[in-house]
């Protein structure tokens, strides 16, 4: 058996999206992928709302960290397969990868920014929750 792609997502503060992505990837195709995520500037949180919406669709991410991109980089860590950027902004703050790297973009709006009533600001990571969720059902399906 081959050693499973590696698959980073990528975002500012690693504590939203990208930890989203992480959380799916992991659960619907671990078996075939390594699922990893960072950020640029890394929070140093998983938010609790990123959580919670999650925990709706029976995924766990509660026990993951907030990462520096750096731990994925020489000397520090081993570059991943694939780079995913869930955000504009990150790739502006990324150190280069080598040119091995594959580099994808899938812009996906910040709940983070999510204003409102806590339940209009559920809404919106529920929203970009299922945003990501289809990107990768339909990206890693066979």
């Amino acid at each position: 058996m081959s050693a499973r792609q590696r698959i980073l997502f990528l975002c500012t503060g690693n504590s939203c999206r990208s930890q989203m992505a992480e959380g799916f990837l992991r659960h619907l195709f671990g078996d075939r992928f390594e699922s990893l995520s960072a950020g640029a500037k890394p929070a140093g949180y998983v938010h609790a709302r990123a959580v919670a919406v999650m925990a709706e669709c029976g995924i766990d991410i509660s026990t993951q960290v907030s990462k520096s991109i750096r731990d994925f980089l020489p000397p520090q860590g081993t570059p991943p397969d694939v780079v995913i950027s869930v955000c504009s902004t990150a790739d502006e703050n990324c150190p280069v990868f080598p040119a091995s790297v594959e580099r994808w973009q899938w812009p996906f709006d910040d709940p983070f920014h999510a204003t409102g009533s806590e339940l209009e600001q559920m809404l919106e990571f529920r929203r970009v929750r299922d945003e990501i969720r289809e990107q990768i059902e339909n990206k890693f399906r066979d």
